[in-house]
């Protein structure tokens, strides 16, 4: 399982269509993802202040575009990244990204359940 971090106005815009392709993938060449671990990390960095977020949760072996692990951040460790559309019936579980009384995300109790 990979996640992939969305606005849940974006998502419900898309969520009906088959295939999900955001800016990222045309101005990037990619769609970002992580795992369940580095999810509450990127989200602290990169969504600081949202607070109507969604995390797809993706079966790897449905998705129909490549994935890649790589880091092209720089970070030290190795993110999944999709080498075109997703098809969203790949998209298996839709949750809530929460967060704690500070404002900071913290893992949503039914993806610890799920954690790699």
């Amino acid at each position: 399982m990979i996640l992939h971090i969305i606005e849940n106005k974006e998502w419900q815009n898309v969520k009906n269509e088959g295939e999900y392709s955001p800016p990222s993938l045309k101005n990037e060449g990619f769609i970002h993802c992580s795992t369940t671990e580095q999810a509450v990390e990127i989200a602290n960095l990169f969504f600081k202040g949202a607070n109507d977020l969604k995390i797809l949760c993706i079966d790897e072996e449905k998705t129909k575009s490549k994935i890649v692990y790589e880091d092209t951040e720089n970070f030290g460790q190795l993110f999944p990244h999709i080498y075109g559309s997703l098809n969203l019936d790949a998209v298996f579980k839709v949750v809530d990204f929460e967060l704690d009384q500070n404002g900071k995300f913290i893992l949503p109790n039914e993806l610890k359940e799920t954690k790699n």
